[in-house]
């Protein structure tokens, strides 16, 4: 959903000449805008709608940040640190702000006041682990000059992990204007993601571990 909206969204900045870090600011608007919205203003009919909206807009336009980076020719640090830093405000952000308007309009035991902060947790942690995933990976490729190889993913593997897609749980507040049809949904997303944390942290600690190995010879022949 996000990156055919972000090319149209980066093909529209680059023909109005509008930066990367223009776009990403952009996307902060919005995302921030649909944030401040869930925890200041009741749910009623229309403010899931417009979350949404804000949302999904948001998103597409931080996928067409990364897709006008290559259209500029250029890919500065700076604004790769800015993408990244307003991308880990909202991974957790988003979350306390269903646990400020939870307490302050839903009608719920305060226990279940723990699924949004257990899901500002699970968001904040899953970001960190893929960008220090990616750093480590790519200092080991500067190491040893070897390209490491990614296995691939299965249509089945792509439907499994869904309920972990960003996309999906803008979408899903369109129903915040229902809380009592909006926090069971939430909740499933929160059980989705926690166990695929789990299961990724697994994974993740083997592949890292992999990365201390040293390159097989016939690795370093084939690269020379």
């Amino acid at each position: 959903m996000n990156r055919p909206l972000g090319r149209s969204f980066a093909a529209g900045a680059y023909l109005l000449g509008r930066t990367p870090n223009q776009v990403t600011a952009l996307s902060a608007v919005f995302t921030y805008t649909a944030i401040a919205l869930v925890f200041l203003v009741r749910p009623v009919w229309w403010t899931g709608l417009v979350v949404a909206a804000l949302l999904v807009i948001g998103y597409a336009l931080d996928a067409a940040d990364g897709q006008a980076r290559p259209a500029a020719r250029r890919r500065l640090a700076a604004g790769e640190w800015l993408d990244h830093m307003f991308d880990a405000g909202k991974a957790s952000l988003l979350h306390l702000a269903v646990l400020v308007s939870a307490y302050r309009f839903f009608d719920l035991d305060d226990r279940w006041l723990l699924v949004p902060m257990g899901f500002a947790a699970v968001a904040s942690v899953m970001f960190f682990g893929m960008i220090l995933n990616d750093l480590l990976r790519q200092r080991q490729v500067a190491a040893t000059g070897v390209p490491i190889e990614r296995g691939g993913t299965s249509g089945l593997r792509s439907l499994l992990v869904i309920p972990t897609d960003y996309g999906f749980l803008c979408v899903a507040f369109v129903l915040l204007g229902v809380p009592a049809v909006f926090f069971p949904v939430y909740v499933l997303f929160f059980v989705a993601n926690a166990g695929f944390l789990v299961l990724a942290v697994v994974k993740w600690f083997r592949d890292m571990g992999a990365l201390g190995r040293p390159v097989p010879r016939q690795s370093r022949g084939q690269d020379a």
